[in-house]
């Protein structure tokens, strides 16, 4: 996961998950993070945790049958990271530069380190389709 700001690389993110065979809920286990400079280097590894060290535990990303109502932890890293969603509609309408996409997934994040709260929007059989301002620009080339 790579996020840039001004055009200028600001993180890089590697993120561990897995799915559950049976159930289809995706568990998230960490991620590596590295936060880089406007010279392009790396200045720190802020944010990074795995579970099992330092307190913290593995979240569940997304569940394989989500509920409306429904709220989990993504990320259990006390003091690191505690991104925590509730699902609030799971037959969004979304419109974005990509199309219109129908029955969407929309969950509010927000976490207890900090007042941000987030909207993320999952379009069936596509991925994330909108999250705040970033939006898809174009669907993806379907896999052969």
């Amino acid at each position: 996961e790579r996020e840039t700001k001004n055009g200028k690389l600001v993180e890089v993110s590697r993120n561990f998950m897995a799915t559950d065979k049976n159930t289809g809920d995706v568990y998230y286990f960490g991620e590596d993070v590295d936060n880089y400079n406007n010279e392009g280097k790396v200045v720190n590894h802020d944010s990074a945790w795995r579970a099992g060290a330092g307190g913290a535990r593995f979240g569940l990303m997304m569940p394989g049958k989500p509920m409306v109502g429904q709220a989990f932890y993504q990320e259990i890293a006390p003091k690191v990271a505690m991104d925590r969603v509730e699902v609030v509609s799971t037959n969004e309408t979304v419109t974005t530069p990509a199309g219109t996409f129908k029955n969407c997934l929309h969950l509010r994040e927000s976490t207890p380190l900090g007042r941000d709260v987030s909207h993320k929007y999952y379009a069936p059989g596509i991925g994330i389709i909108k999250d705040d301002e970033f939006e898809l620009a174009e669907r993806p080339v379907a896999a052969r």
